[in-house]
């Protein structure tokens, strides 16, 4: 930066003179300036009034306002000045120490232009779309004359380029708070949450600037196949926390574990003697499994599924089958529900009892005869 002169009446002005001013008049696309102890005028062109495109002088200059400018040209009875070269001159020192230590400052938005934002930070800083927020921005429209922090991320004064980020800052106090959040919960702890993103495997929860994922088998007691039937994006929920992993920052949580379970008041449902319609589930060697309500499930015996005799379940019923069945024992706390399917069926016909009764007389003999005649011939051997 060329020294300040001390101006006086036999002052000699050079090109890159700095030099304090006064503003005298301004029009719409010029300043006039009065330089104490120069022989004339000095003029400041719109284009060398700020970093950014302004419209007219008067955005940014009023009559009577103190200045300092650079002399860009000396020309007969008139010099040729620049704000915007001088500003640029002082913040480059103090961004490129900003730029080394990684400092988070506040800048206000002074425009929205295709691809991004622009800053005035003494030079124009852009901040590209990507690097606004940490979600897709559809339209900036709004940003203009928002003051946001941010970060700068690029710097080369040579070629007059800062590129700033306010994403770099979210996501710097996003890590600091994950770091804090994993520090202080543990398995088995209750929180409440916001679900974040749905997920063909289960969904991320927000518990307080981390997200947590609540896996498919752990969002219902149900069964869940869509997990878009069951949650919603932005929807509160209470998590129960499984397992922390500080090292990958993993988290792992469950809502099934905050919610009643399926067998929660299954007495006041179900009692001995109940007729229920349920699907089976599994079959075993010793019987099959029978879900009468989602997540409850009953065993009926082998020797409760038929009246005959048989020797697997496989040989009367399949998987997925839909069956009445009748209830002959409910144990809620261990979770036990004794069911039949041969208590609703009527029992088969009993072996048919053969009846010996004696034929109508047709031929003239009667049965004593015939006995009798044997009798008679076995005596006389």
């Amino acid at each position: 930066m060329s020294e300040e002169m001390n101006l006086g009446s036999n002052q000699e002005f050079r090109e890159g003179d700095i030099v304090k001013g006064v503003a005298a008049q301004v029009d719409d696309k010029a300043v006039t300036v009065s330089i104490e102890g120069a022989p004339f005028d000095g003029i400041v062109p719109i284009s060398e009034l700020s970093s950014l495109h302004i419209e007219k002088a008067s955005d940014v200059v009023s009559v009577g306002d103190k200045l300092e400018l650079m002399i860009t040209k000396v020309e007969e009875e008139n010099f040729v000045l620049s704000k915007r070269k001088v500003d640029a001159l002082k913040a480059w020192d103090k961004l490129e120490a900003q730029f080394a230590s990684g400092e988070i400052f506040e800048a206000e938005v002074k425009d929205v232009v295709k691809g991004g934002l622009v800053v005035d930070l003494g030079v124009r800083g852009f901040v590209p779309a990507s690097l606004v927020e940490d979600y897709f921005v559809e339209d900036f429209e709004d940003y203009k004359g928002k003051t946001l922090t941010f970060k700068i991320t690029e710097l080369d004064k040579e070629k007059g380029r800062l590129i700033l980020s306010h994403r770099a800052v979210l996501e710097e106090q996003k890590a600091s708070k994950k770091k804090q959040v994993i520090e202080n919960i543990k398995a088995g702890d209750v929180l409440d949450g916001t679900v974040q993103r749905l997920v063909p495997f289960g969904a991320f929860v927000d518990i307080g600037g981390i997200d947590g994922l609540v896996h498919i088998s752990q969002v219902s007691h149900e069964h869940v196949t869509d997990v878009s039937t069951v949650l919603s994006e932005g929807q509160p929920v209470k998590v129960k926390v499984l397992s922390v992993d500080p090292a990958n920052e993993r988290i792992s949580l469950s809502i099934k574990d905050t919610l009643p379970g399926p067998w929660a008041n299954v007495e006041d449902k179900v009692s001995k003697g109940s007729v229920l319609t349920g699907t089976i589930k599994r079959l075993v060697s010793f019987g099959a499994f029978v879900e009468v309500f989602p997540g409850v499930e009953g065993l009926v015996h082998i020797s409760q599924i038929s009246h005959k005799h048989i020797n697997t379940p496989h040989e009367v019923l399949k998987e997925g089958q839909e069956v009445e069945v009748k209830v002959l024992d409910v144990n809620a706390n261990e979770k036990r529900l004794s069911l039949s399917i041969k208590d609703l069926q009527e029992n088969p016909a009993k072996e048919e009892v053969i009846d010996y009764e004696l034929p109508e007389e047709t031929t003239g003999f009667s049965f004593s005869d015939v006995i009798g005649d044997q009798l008679k011939r076995f005596s006389e051997k």
